[in-house]
């Protein structure tokens, strides 16, 4: 049995499809596909899928995937591409079809493209003469206190026309998993950011050594 890593991306109206319909779509498009994918045993038998670090609602991404099982021996993954892009939803876009390479939990950090309007850009630039900036991180662990400083040293913005944009690359391990919302909710609550005029794209996976995680 072969594991199958789809890699997509999901933009524009599709970030606000949830992890729990992500995987409804997924299935449902896996099933109408009619591609070879294994099934789990029981009473209730549905497609295997593991999702690599679930993605915020309202957050872009060039870089998701989904890791499914199959029995063919000789998958053709060129074709598996282009049937799942044929019936896959307006935003969701199968950029590469391969057996894994990487177990997800090699993933150490995600790495994001921010963007605001450009007139914020004045008050972004007062983020790099912090000498700290802490942040509640909330989860069902409880409440715990982030040094965002720590992992953000500074913002190094770049002007686009009518936006402003920065690069970060925040812990997306088990252990510690950086929302970039906490960053511009951060910025907001300091400098009078709106963290509602942020656009926040995902580009890349890393694994603990900053190799591109494939």
């Amino acid at each position: 049995m072969i594991t199958v890593r789809i890699s997509f991306k999901k933009m524009n109206e599709a970030s606000y499809i949830s992890l729990l319909d992500m995987q409804r779509v997924m299935q449902r498009v896996l099933k109408r596909s009619a591609l070879p994918v294994w099934h789990t045993l029981g009473f209730n038998p549905h497609i295997y899928m593991t999702f690599a670090c679930p993605l915020s609602l309202g957050q872009e991404s060039q870089c998701e995937c989904v890791d499914v099982k199959t029995e063919a021996e000789n998958p053709d993954f060129a074709q598996w591409q282009t049937a799942l892009n044929a019936i896959m939803p307006a935003g969701i876009e199968v950029y590469r079809v391969e057996p894994v390479k990487m177990k997800a939990d090699a993933i150490a950090y995600a790495c994001y493209r921010i963007r605001y309007p450009a007139d914020a850009a004045e008050k972004l630039a007062q983020y790099n003469a912090l000498d700290s900036l802490p942040v509640e991180k909330k989860s069902k662990r409880g409440v715990k206190m982030v040094e965002m400083k720590e992992y953000v040293p500074t913002l190094e913005l770049e002007t686009e026309g009518e936006s402003v944009s920065f690069a970060v690359c925040l812990p997306a391990s088990q252990d510690l998993n950086l929302n970039p919302s906490l960053l511009t909710a951060a910025l907001e609550a300091k400098f009078g950011v709106p963290a509602a005029n942020a656009s926040i794209l995902r580009t890349e996976f890393l694994t603990a050594d900053k190799q591109k995680f494939e």
